[in-house]
């Protein structure tokens, strides 16, 4: 199940992030996520925007992400070029504790079904999310930068409509 997150649960998405960070790190990606980020007052800041999401089973919490509709302003500008210049929703921190995979494909279906049109950034070191996006027909448009100047792989996707997915 996906809901919005409300800030009760924050405290139990501060362990999703650390698992996430722990596995970024395991896997060659030390320098995406510092280990105060995203940090409490972030993740309060995202569910005051009805941003923020959690997914959950029977065992609890196991992922979040935050999905934010309009213009991003890191997007504004790209070395590259985007495929589409109709609105979009862009997703941003998904974060999972490993117990369940498939997160990044269920958070696409999801927010989707909120808009077809997707757009996300990841760290050039970040293989594992690189390979989840490809897999879910994100296509990459070039290099977005953070405020703070990182750069940031840019990908994005327009999903077809439901029961229609030749897109014709």
């Amino acid at each position: 199940m996906i809901r919005r997150a409300v800030k009760q649960d924050i405290d139990a998405l501060l362990p999703v992030y650390d698992a996430a960070r722990a596995y970024m790190r395991a896997k060659g990606n030390p320098d995406q996520w510092t280990a105060d980020y995203p940090g409490r007052s972030l993740l309060e800041r995202d569910v005051d925007r009805e941003a923020l999401y959690v997914m959950e089973d029977e065992k609890g919490i196991y992922a979040c992400f935050a999905l934010f509709g309009g213009e991003d302003p890191t997007y504004l500008e790209i070395d590259g070029a985007w495929l589409y210049s109709t609105p979009y929703h862009t997703i941003h921190r998904i974060a999972s504790n490993g117990r369940r995979p498939g997160v990044l494909r269920e958070a696409c279906a999801f927010a989707s079904a909120i808009d077809p049109h997707l757009r996300v950034d990841t760290h050039e070191k970040n293989l594992p999310m690189q390979r989840a996006v490809a897999r879910e027909g994100f296509i990459y448009c070039g290099i977005i930068h953070l405020p703070n100047g990182d750069p940031r792989l840019a990908y994005e996707r327009i999903s077809p409509p439901e029961g229609n997915k030749n897109g014709v």
